[in-house]
């Protein structure tokens, strides 16, 4: 990338040079330079967009309040601009539909992703909404246990272009950091990297794995692997993604045999050495690595042989933590991710700069969503852990800043340079509980105890996570506006902000208790958590007991009674005539039975009002601040796939993770509790809205993500493009 290599220590350099910019000897803040960096001549002016995911309007308004000197930089640049505003944010305000309107300029009645789950209109079923994934087939290579897939495709389901190759086809350039929803990765002229919803080795969101020797610890659903210490020798193995080429042959009760995707391996040895207080790690093939508990590892490489002798391996990069050796071992493992240097798919435009940038800041996370929320949420890692992990993301991401503005400053082309920082977003989600006494998982004593080891601050404690998440982004401007100094064009921006999660709604549930999803005969909704009964029950597939104790599987839903049902986290779906029902992965559904027109608006008319009227019978307040049917808000070719209706939760509510992949729990509100996401922001946009700090004048009343898709395309003397929506906010 032609940046010299960065020669900080990876764990704590770029970190300590970003503090060290706004802080003084004794921790006291000072002003930025009064000369800061004068760029030359540019072929095109300058822009930086610094979005920062989940930045709140009214809480960074708190952090300035409380600490004054700690955020000159934001100060500074709201005084250059005309404050901190409000940005409109998507609806509904989660990440890929509102990331997705600024990348297009479009609503998503154009660019088509309304939510992180969609539903397949014969099945009812769920699909991801990102990708269009359709399976091909495998032909069996004669004589052999191998086979070569064959078809098959997988493709975007955003349409539109994006901005910045809009930009590229101009002839400007930009450069665009770990976008979210940018994979498969869309080139430009410049760099281009995709962040959120780049998947892992091994799945969409990556799984990390615990090892321990403790039979009795309990990780629910996540990914466990127990290990034995023989004479200070464990003997395990990472796992994979599925070998393609490969199956396992197994047979069925009835003798059948049922060939089955052969999972892939790499062989692991741990040799303990408690005199020593350490651990060494040797990986098939690659490295050894030395820990001692409370230590991250650094990446390594670990290589997935697909097909004899090397004909097609797949590498991946994992980071380990070591908890303990005595009494019992447990060690965390990261999810695998792609390997930078050769990497399994495309994660760069230009391909190579991926490895280049390792080549400048060593290996680093590719999969999209880098704070291992998962991994927390399941007890694989405490607050204390999670949050280092936190902090070793933030401190890669301030080493990418580096080269990145490096890259910008050092470059004649002028031009657009976009940067994302995930770590107020994913940080807010999963600490909230901590800052807010009124949830119902706050733990007191747990809030209450000292965070400063995290957060370098006197006097931290967990409950002030949230702020402490913030603070940190302050050097992080400061150190941006020193780089491309005042005549350089800056705008700071979020998706949408945060509030409280503490309720929760399953919306399914209150579906049927109103009659407007109905149950097959036999079957009934979920039983409380701890009781014998369904497992799971959901809009496609049930398995349990009846009150007889007869098995019953299949699915629980009388479609031919059914009016409407529950798919993501905000969306309802009428089972309307003509559009729900028919094949799919050749088995055929019933049909809808609500009729288009009269019918089907009068339901959404009745449905909307009631969910608006709703009160918690806990404490009188509102779950459901407002309900969008989609023809009212949305323009653009594809608003016939969005859900008919959005609904918008209030401030302390939100659809429940089962509801959101068409469970259907006992009860339809519910105590958050559990470890799920205790922050959220997949409510009503009129209590999340995102954030725009600028040092331009802007000149309209309100401001929308597209709006400021328009203003990037205008700086640049570039008409919007069919189907953008947005305005110039600087004219």
């Amino acid at each position: 990338m032609g940046v010299p290599e960065v020669s900080e220590d990876p764990n704590a350099g770029a970190a300590m040079r970003l503090r060290a910019e706004s802080e003084g000897e004794a921790g006291a803040p000072v002003a930025l330079p009064s000369n800061p960096k004068v760029l030359g001549e540019a072929k095109h002016p300058r822009m930086v967009v610094l979005g920062v995911d989940g930045l709140d309007p009214d809480i960074l308004k708190e952090v300035i309040e409380r600490f004054p000197n700690e955020t000159k930089n934001f100060q500074a640049l709201a005084a250059q601009g005309q404050g901190i505003k409000d940005l409109v944010t998507a609806c509904p305000p989660q990440s890929p539909v509102a990331w997705s309107n600024f990348i297009t300029g479009m609503n998503p009645g154009g660019h088509g992703i309304f939510d992180f789950i969609h539903r397949d209109p014969a099945s009812r079923g769920i699909k991801a909404s990102i990708m269009n994934d359709e399976p091909g087939e495998d032909l069996q290579l004669p004589g052999t246990s191998y086979k070569m897939p064959w078809g098959g495709s997988s493709e975007p389901n955003r349409t539109g272009t994006p901005f910045w190759s809009l930009l590229g086809d101009a002839g400007i350039a930009a450069d665009v950091w770990r976008m979210p929803i940018n994979y498969p990765v869309t080139p430009g002229k410049g760099l281009s990297f995709p962040g959120m919803m780049t998947p892992a080795v091994d799945s969409a969101y990556g799984e990390a794995t615990l090892y321990t020797t403790d039979a009795s610890v309990n990780i629910g659903k996540g990914r466990l692997s127990l290990v034995k210490n023989k004479d200070g020798r464990i003997a395990t193995s990472i796992g994979g993604p599925t070998n393609s080429f490969q199956d396992i042959v197994r047979k069925d009760s009835e003798g059948n045999e049922v060939r089955l995707p052969k999972p892939s391996t790499v062989p692991m040895t741990i040799h303990i050495t408690p005199a020593n207080d350490a651990v060494a790690i040797m990986i098939d093939g690659g490295e050894t690595l030395v820990l001692e508990p409370g230590e991250w590892s650094d990446f390594t490489t670990i290589t997935y042989s697909m097909l004899p002798m090397g004909a097609s391996d797949m590498n991946g990069i994992v980071r380990f933590y070591l908890r303990s050796i005595e009494p019992e071992f447990e060690m965390y493992m990261s999810p695998v991710n792609m390997d930078p240097m050769a990497p399994a798919a495309v994660i760069s435009e230009p391909q190579d700069a991926a490895a280049e940038l390792a080549g400048d800041i060593g290996l680093y996370y590719t999969q999209g969503m880098a704070e291992d929320v998962g991994a927390y949420k399941k007890g694989m890692l405490t607050t204390e852990e999670f949050m280092d992990q936190v902090e070793l993301v933030y401190t890669e991401r301030n080493r990418m800043l580096d080269v990145a503005l490096d890259r910008y400053t050092s470059s004649e082309e002028g031009g657009l340079l976009f940067f994302y920082y995930s770590t107020v977003d994913l940080g807010s989600h999963m600490m909230w509980r901590h800052t807010d006494e009124e949830h119902p998982d706050h733990d007191a004593a747990l809030a209450a105890e000292s965070s400063e080891d995290w957060s370098k601050r006197e006097g931290s404690t967990w409950k002030d996570s949230v702020m402490d998440l913030i603070l940190r982004m302050d050097p992080v401007l400061g150190h941006v506006r020193k780089q491309v100094g005042d005549d350089t064009a800056i705008m700071v921006m979020s998706d949408h902000g945060f509030a409280p999660f503490r309720r929760k709604f399953d919306l399914n549930s209150w579906l049927v208790d109103e009659g407007y999803l109905v149950l097959k005969p036999g079957f009934s909704k979920e039983l409380p958590l701890g009781s014998d009964g369904f497992s799971e029950v959901s809009l496609g597939f049930a398995v349990g007991k009846d009150s007889e104790g007869n098995v019953i599987t299949g699915s629980p839903v009388d479609w031919s009674k059914t009016r409407a049902y529950g798919v993501g986290f905000n969306g309802l779906y009428l089972n309307l005539q003509g559009r729900e029902g028919g094949e799919s992965h050749g088995e055929t559904f019933d049909g809808g039975i609500v009729k288009p027109g009269d019918e089907e608006d009068e339901l959404l008319r009745e449905l909307k009002a009631k969910l608006e009227a709703l009160v918690d019978p806990k404490d009188g307040e509102k779950p459901v601040l407002r309900c969008d049917i989609a023809t009212d808000v949305y323009t653009g070719d594809r608003v016939a796939e969005a859900p008919d209706i959005q609904v918008g939760y209030n401030s302390g509510y939100g659809n429940s993770d089962e509801a959101a992949v068409g469970r259907i729990t006992s009860d339809w509100l519910t105590d958050n509790l559990g470890g799920t996401f205790n922050g959220s922001h997949l409510m009503s946009p009129d209590v999340v809205a995102g954030i725009l700090i600028t040092n331009q004048t802007v000149k309209t009343q309100t401001q929308t993500l597209a709006d400021l898709t328009a203003t990037i395309m205008d700086f640049y003397g570039l008409a919007i493009a069919p189907g953008m929506v947005g305005q110039n906010i600087f004219e």
